[in-house]
């Protein structure tokens, strides 16, 4: 299933209606889908180098608009809707793994910035819904994911312009991998920090 939501989410970037198909992916990424607007952007990106920071742009308002919505699901309906939906995609053990550990919006925003803001670990449906589980405030939320958001595709317009064709081999295969290891460096250190602080 998820081979066929890929290679449907990569047939839209040729047709005209890309760039509102960009905003609904991005959008319903951060809350209830499995395929990263990334799959989306970067062909589209590629195709058109001069429109990618507006693309960076709609895909970042509207990847918050859905995180929105996903701490919306997590904060009024989480056994209703966000729940079967966590269980549907098989995210519902890591889930609450994650909501054991974590109890404050200061964790959040380091998931949001380091982890689903840059390399999709974990995906960041399951970071905005835990953050209304939580009851994170809003607004410091909807600040966090603009930042994590915006860095992300911002820096993926910044590469596809300066290097073009060439690195997206290295986005689509590397860059995951180098911010996934980052952001275990940073998470153990922040695990360490909050263990020798207690």
């Amino acid at each position: 299933m998820l081979r066929r939501l890929y290679d449907w989410t990569m047939s839209l970037a040729s047709r005209k209606s890309a760039e509102v198909w960009l905003a609904v992916i991005a959008f319903v990424e951060s809350s209830v889908f499995l395929v990263p607007a990334d799959v989306l952007y970067l062909p589209m990106a590629l195709a058109k180098p001069e429109r990618a920071y507006r693309y960076a742009l709609v895909a970042t308002v509207a990847s918050v608009l859905g995180g929105i919505a996903g701490w919306a699901l997590g904060y009024y309906a989480y056994d209703t809707v966000a729940r079967p939906v966590l269980e549907f995609y098989g995210k519902l053990d890591a889930f609450e793994q994650m909501r054991t550990y974590i109890h404050d919006q200061w964790e959040i925003l380091l998931l949001l910035l380091v982890t689903s803001g840059l390399a999709h670990l974990p995906p960041i449906k399951i970071v905005t819904i835990l953050a209304g589980v939580i009851h994170m405030n809003l607004g410091f939320f909807i600040i966090s994911a603009i930042i994590a958001r915006g860095a992300r595709f911002l820096f993926l317009a910044w590469l596809l312009r300066r290097y073009g064709e060439p690195i997206r081999h290295f986005i689509e295969k590397r860059l995951g991998q180098i911010t996934a290891i980052v952001a275990g460096v940073l998470i153990v250190a922040g695990v360490g920090y909050k263990l020798l602080a207690h």
